[in-house]
């Protein structure tokens, strides 16, 4: 009986500890960061620009007025939220050191967007030579900016900088057009050059998987396009967690225009057949040539006059998804146009602005590349950047060097005084027989795949619906190699380091039974058998015969001679198709093979193509998909820019 008590009574007692300690987990919170309230001012303003629309402006400023600070801005149509002057963000400025040192950091809402006035356009083009206060872009707007900040915010030195990632990128590169005086440094980082070549088109292929953010910037504002404070749009909400069968299922893309018809059965909207409330959509749809509206909008061609005053740094990410051509194409247009500028690039192992966080182990997907890089370029990089030009001497000597990249096969940071580096030189390997990549050419056969339109080669093994892409960039390739829609060819095992570092030209000779088709190419580190998995990987993989995916790019094989003037392909007649791949800083490493994979589809990354020529893939039929075989030539053969 005691015993039966004293068992009874030690259960109640462990049940009681159990329940005290799981309240108590409960209870945990987390501590809110008031470092910003702490420590700075907040302001709200709407400043007036020439033509006389207001633009929503946040201006943080240090609570110590005791001394003068530069000014860091960023332009943002993603919001400078939180609203009100009691709000604050728990992280101002580009790192926490130029938080924590001193700045005054400001946030402005581009014109058209949130609590700012005036209407959005999407890549608003650049107007050169402007005759009246009525001509208006996103370079007078900064212009406009500066000079009421540098004149009307106390404490400021007269310096100002510019920052942004991704679109707010864009419109930091914008700012060295016709800059004002006073900025002194902007950093473009992941930074828009042209949609047709960034994010939502690579070579004219319209990339699918960023299907859901179009609405992010086709909606738009609700009440006669007045500012708003909170999200006026929706994301398109896919019923399935599997984009790859949902695409493939929904069919030719103008079965999609049904996502973006946004009125409400209160409020109906009358439109011409095919068109949609979406303007974004309806662009994409109806420019699917590089035509005067998408060159009109791309920055890259105005950078031949950026001004001397101004210090650029451009910052990008090897597996950067989203934007790679627009932060390297900034880098190389600057420097190749302003002769004696300040102009620098940093490349590290990232994907879409992972440089901005915090994380101690750097990633992209399964692959580690070490620790702390990110938090090294906010110290010892980004930091000592804008410093030098904002508070310090300002002169070419920063202590910094042109190129600073990390070659992500060793994994190590490199300085360089140029990029390429100047003992780059090119090196041509050719797509022979037996799956092998050789040094010399092995004669002109052809060899055969079938590109089937329902089952198209996936651009990843993984199941889910993304908003945009970024995982794949390092993806394992296993699972394209051992499909016979991919052709593979592959060196021998490495028997010392071959180092990449430049861009890739793929010089493809090919064929196809049909009249149109889309070429992809892809770089890939084939690791060794004895590779240790790293503890990232997920769970059905391994690092062991790793195949990493270094570089690639599709070309829509139509735009094999001008973007602008699309052509079909002459059934069965052997043509060159030339794709640019961008710049990689990778070492393939003794033990290791060089392989390239090439093949026709890559879905849902970007959409299908019909594989029969259509004017315009966005309003192709059903009937217009046809499987077709291409074949590739062995006279076909990679250029890399390698180290010597």
């Amino acid at each position: 009986m005691r015993s039966s008590v004293s068992i009874l009574f030690l259960s109640i007692l462990m049940l009681t500890v159990t329940v005290s300690c799981k309240k108590t987990t409960k209870t945990e919170t987390k501590a809110v960061d008031t470092y910003v309230a702490d420590n700075y001012t907040k302001k709200e303003v709407d400043i007036e620009m020439r033509d006389g629309v207001k633009l929503h402006t946040t201006i943080y400023s240090p609570k110590d007025t005791s001394k003068a600070y530069p000014i860091i801005m960023q332009r943002t149509p993603y919001s400078s939220r939180p609203y009100g002057e009691g709000n604050f963000k728990t992280k101002i400025g580009p790192n926490e050191h130029l938080m924590k040192e001193g700045n005054i950091i400001v946030y402005q809402d581009v014109r058209g967007r949130w609590l700012s006035e005036g209407h959005y356009e999407n890549m608003r083009a650049y107007i050169p030579n402007k005759t009246s206060d009525g001509q208006v872009d996103e370079s007078s707007d900064t212009y406009d900016t500066i000079e009421w900040l540098v004149n009307n915010v106390e404490n400021n030195n007269g310096n100002v900088g510019v920052w942004g990632i991704s679109y707010p990128g864009f419109y930091a590169t914008y700012a060295t057009v016709d800059a004002h005086p006073a900025l002194k440094a902007a950093s473009p980082q992941a930074s828009i050059g042209d949609f047709f070549f960034d994010d939502f088109h690579h070579n004219g292929a319209y990339l699918l998987s960023y299907f859901r953010a179009t609405s992010l910037f086709g909606t738009p504002r609700p009440n006669g396009d007045q500012p708003i404070d909170t999200a006026w749009y929706t994301l398109p909400e896919l019923p399935t967690e599997d984009q790859y069968q949902f695409f493939l299922d929904a069919g030719p893309l103008k079965n999609l225009d049904y996502f973006f018809e946004y009125e409400t059965a209160d409020t109906p909207t009358m439109r011409p057949e095919g068109v949609t409330d979406d303007f974004f959509w309806n662009e994409l749809k109806e420019h699917p040539n590089y035509d005067a509206m998408w060159q009109s909008r791309g920055l890259i061609q105005h950078l031949k006059n950026v001004k001397s005053s101004v210090a650029t740094m451009v910052v990008g990410g090897w597996f950067d998804a989203e934007d790679l051509y627009g932060p390297l194409e900034t880098y190389k247009n600057i420097e190749k146009y302003n002769e004696g500028n300040y102009n620098t690039m940093v490349f590290g192992p990232w994907d879409h602005g992972a440089w901005a966080r915090t994380k101690q182990r750097n990633t992209v997907g399964n692959y580690y590349f070490g620790d702390s890089i990110s938090l090294f370029f906010q110290k010892e990089i980004e930091t000592k950047f804008f410093n030098h030009f904002l508070k310090g001497e300002g002169d070419m000597d920063s202590g910094l060097p042109e190129a600073y990249v990390f070659d992500t096969g060793r994994k190590e940071w490199k300085k360089y005084d140029a990029w390429p580096p100047e003992n780059a030189t090119k090196q041509t390997m050719y797509l022979s027989e037996d799956q092998e990549l050789t040094s010399e050419r092995k004669g002109t056969t052809g060899i055969q795949f079938i590109s089937n339109v329902r089952k198209p080669v996936p651009y990843s093994e993984d199941v889910k619906t993304v908003f945009t892409p970024r995982k794949y960039m390092t993806d394992d390739q296993r699972f394209a190699a051992r499909r016979s829609d991919v052709l593979v060819f592959e060196t021998d095992v490495m028997e010392e380091d071959l180092t990449l570092a430049g861009d890739i030209l793929a010089k493809l000779k090919v064929a196809t039974t049909g009249t149109a088709a889309d070429w992809i190419v892809k770089v890939i580190d084939v690791h060794p058998a004895d590779a240790e998995t790293n503890e990232e990987m997920q769970d059905h993989l391994k690092m062991s015969n790793y195949h990493l995916m270094v570089r690639s790019e599709v070309l829509r094989g139509r735009f094999r001679n001008s973007f602008s003037d699309p052509e079909p392909f002459t059934p069965n007649k052997k043509t060159d198709v030339n794709i640019k791949l961008q710049d990689v800083f990778h070492t393939i490493k003794k033990g290791h093979k060089l392989q390239i994979q090439v093949q026709s589809t890559w879905f849902p990354l970007i959409d299908l193509n019909p594989q029969t020529y259509v004017e315009n893939i966005f309003k192709a039929d059903e009937s217009d998909f046809k499987t077709q075989t291409h074949t590739v030539f062995t006279d076909s053969n990679i250029e890399f820019t390698v180290l010597k």
